[in-house]
């Protein structure tokens, strides 16, 4: 690999690349490209809904599409990275990224907006896993690698603070597309800065990319969440036992033909290290007792609270700060304690976090709010970082590309699922409220499909008749939000005690690199 690391004749030593931290900066913008668009989506829901006119369900896909497919991608963008070179597929991906992003901010229709936002997730596929793989070989020692991570999630929890900010200054004077358009600077200088600054790296043994393996680890992760998507919404079906089984059918098969094959898409030893595994649970049961709150806060501030889209961004900064400055510290916090005190008790902190958002209602106030925001931030900073660093460690660095995919899908299939299985309690909770008396049969069917529908359908009835459909409405937001969060707080604590006794045993390395 070009310029990462040099043997020293006498003692087979690695010596530190001078450039390392230079490399780390240009990472980092590619982890900031992803957890922008991912935040600033459901910032601009409430004036994309308006122009696209999308229906409730067309609304949750064009919110887990994106996962969806990045989820069903990963280990094979991972595994094509361990091959033809991680900055290479980087700089590709990121490319394709910004490109793609232009398709989604001029999007006239909501089957448009979903087709975008899933060749985005295609895009979005070979980032995150190269940005970690790329960590995991240009520090070598453990303690700066463990720092290198924090920073990477700190980017990641910064871009979660600058989406909803920049998104919302943008969406106060410019339409809804704009968002998307804000990758394109982002990646110009990734890509620019990156062709010189990056090395490159791969695994020298990695042997062929295995199409059919590719195939089947797609069709086997969407046609699963695909299935849990369609049970949640609409209850057993024929449409949902036979996506099911297909995907069951699918990632059955490609296990056994990754124990088959003499270089696998995916090494499935790397889960009989305990560390390894657990990290990956938690991960996966974390995003998705997160994710369904994530997606509707924005709308709560907005078409509940009527904040301005700038002003809910503001305000949901909290969270980004309290994982920033975890983040950074955790490793270190990991080493002096414990990895399963600092993973077990981030979790049970979010777990709690998510308990106090079931008492809000229309009228809480900001303080109950941002305390509860910031809580969350600080347990993922800490679970997170020390998760990413412990599944990192478990495998030799020339399979680095293959285990952060493991990881980063654990993240997005958790979204995904979260969105599709919370999302669907908040939205079968709204769509059952009573309609008030007065308000014409199109204008409750609009009313019905979603929040913003509602707020806009009001718009044609008279005051006290429209005040009191929004008001419904907006209780019955509330009153599903309330549930999918109690749902979320349940799923954490149950992680946290799970992590607690997976993660027994498991130290960060201290000094000496993993052989």
């Amino acid at each position: 690999m070009s310029g990462t690391r040099q043997l020293t004749p006498t003692q087979g030593t690695e010596v530190k690349s001078p450039g390392r931290w230079l490399a780390l900066a240009v990472l980092v913008l590619a982890v900031l490209l992803v957890a922008v668009d991912a935040t600033v989506l459901g910032l601009a829901t409430p004036s994309l809904s308006e122009d696209l006119k999308p229906s409730g369900t067309q609304l949750l896909w064009i919110g887990d599409i994106y996962s969806f497919v990045i989820a069903g991608l990963l280990v094979s963008m991972g595994s094509l990275g361990d091959r033809i070179g991680r900055k290479k597929l980087l700089l590709i991906g990121a490319t394709a990224f910004g490109a793609v992003s232009v398709l989604n901010a001029y999007a006239t229709s909501p089957e448009m907006m979903i087709v975008a936002r899933a060749l985005l997730g295609v895009a979005g596929a070979t980032l995150m896993p190269s940005t970690l793989a790329l960590i995991r070989n240009i520090f070598h020692d453990p303690k700066e690698r463990s720092l290198a991570i924090g920073i990477w999630g700190a980017t990641a929890s910064a871009g979660a603070a600058i989406g909803p900010v920049v998104g919302g200054a943008l969406l106060q004077h410019f339409y809804w597309g704009s968002v998307f358009l804000i990758n394109l600077p982002v990646m110009a200088v990734l890509v620019l800065v990156g062709i010189k600054l990056l090395p490159e790296s791969k695994n020298p043994v990695a042997g062929p990319w295995d199409l059919i393996s590719v195939g089947l680890s797609l069709v086997g992760i969407i046609g699963v969440v695909y299935a849990v998507k369609e049970l949640a919404s609409h209850g057993p079906s024929m449409e949902a036992g036979g996506a099911v089984a297909i995907g069951a059918a699918a990632l059955y098969a490609f296990v056994r033909r990754q124990y088959a094959l003499t270089a696998p898409l995916l090494d499935m030893r790397l889960f009989k290290h305990r560390g390894f595994s657990g990290a990956v649970l938690a991960d996966l049961l974390t995003v998705f007792g997160l994710s369904g709150l994530v997606f509707f806060l924005s709308q709560f501030l907005q078409l509940v609270q009527g904040r301005e889209p700038l002003e809910a961004g503001l305000a949901e900064l909290p969270a980004a700060v309290g994982a920033v400055v975890t983040g950074l510290i955790a490793g270190r916090y990991a080493r002096r304690f414990s990895v399963r005190g600092i993973v077990a008790g981030g979790l049970a902190a979010i777990g709690l976090a998510l308990a106090v958002i079931t008492l809000v209602h229309r009228e809480t106030g900001y303080p109950l709010l941002g305390a509860a925001l910031l809580v969350v931030g600080l347990g993922a900073g800490f679970s997170f970082t020390v998760t990413a660093d412990v599944i990192l460690s478990s495998v030799p660095k020339e399979q680095a590309g293959s285990a952060s995919a493991v990881s980063e899908t654990a993240y997005e299939l958790g979204a995904a699922l979260g969105i599709a299985l919370l999302g669907s309690i908040v939205t079968g909770v709204y769509q059952g409220f009573t309609t008030p008396a007065g308000v014409p049969s199109d204008a409750a069917a609009a009313a019905h499909e979603s929040l913003g529908g509602a707020v806009e359908a009001s718009a044609g009835l008279a005051p006290d008749t429209a005040t009191t459909l929004v008001a419904s409405a907006q209780d019955a937001f509330v009153d599903g939000l309330n549930i999918a969060a109690g749902v979320g707080a349940a799923v954490l604590l149950a992680t946290a005690a799970a992590a607690w006794f997976l993660l027994k045993g498991q130290k960060l390395e201290d000094g000496v690199e993993h052989p």
